[in-house]
């Protein structure tokens, strides 16, 4: 009756609820969302519209429903991303994120936003990336034209510090990238992947804290910003 139907659609709104839980549940969907759920003018109970997504990780076992998507209206950063086992959200900022961590993806993001920046995506690489994975994050993200600069923001539990540095220098050199990297790391063989990145010569901006960390990404991409609007071009070299 919170639903607003009348007692006489009681049973068939039971039953229809009952067929939601049961394709919820065959189909490892991990999302049913209907709307609307109306009462039709001969007194039926109909599902009019749906949102359905399903685990990726029981593709093997849904291969009918994986079978029907359609890349094409997908954006390709995600594909690709999908393709590496990294999550990736598309927004519209200027700072490229990539992070270990769905709750620390969020955390970085906010901390961007309070210093005055805005992200231009959430990328998770999880806790176990290879520097493959990293390569490919950074690929990713240095693709997108409105980054104007990277922050890279790990925690090493399970991760290791030295592999996210050794992923961050091999990406840098395999991509010639050119996007000004913040570089923020906590954790586990932490001050040995700070001093493989000194070592490196690589051209990257530490931090031993995620604010230290936002405040320089967004002061970057403020330079870069005011030196568009002078016509002006922009290279970084680290004192």
């Amino acid at each position: 009756s919170s639903l607003g139907f009348p007692a006489k659609l009681h049973s068939n709104l039971a039953e229809q609820i009952k067929n939601m839980y049961q394709l919820f549940i065959s189909t490892d969907a991990t999302q049913v969302e209907i709307n609307p759920l109306v009462e039709t003018s001969n007194g039926e109970v109909m599902c009019v519209d749906a949102k359905i997504n399903f685990d990726d990780n029981a593709a093997y076992r849904q291969k009918e429903i994986f079978e029907l998507r359609d890349f094409s209206q997908e954006d390709q950063r995600e594909v690709s991303a999908s393709k590496f086992d990294l999550n990736f959200i598309g927004l519209d900022g200027s700072i490229g994120c990539l992070v270990n961590g769905a709750g620390l993806a969020m955390a970085t993001m906010d901390i961007i936003q309070l210093e005055g920046g805005s992200p231009a995506n959430f990328l998770d690489v999880g806790g176990g990336a290879t520097d493959k994975q990293v390569t490919e994050a950074l690929k990713i993200i240095a693709g997108d034209p409105k980054v104007k600069a990277i922050l890279i923001n790990i925690f090493g539990g399970i991760m290791r510090c030295d592999v996210i540095a050794t992923g961050i220098l091999n990406a840098v050199k395999t991509l010639d990238l050119k996007i000004p990297l913040v570089v923020r790391l906590s954790g586990t063989n932490v001050e040995q992947a700070y001093q493989m990145i000194r070592d490196s010569k690589i051209q990257v901006i530490t931090a031993r804290d995620l604010g230290e960390a936002a405040r320089k990404a967004v002061e970057v991409t403020h330079i870069i910003d005011n030196a568009r609007k002078a016509n002006l071009k922009v290279t970084f070299e680290m004192q």
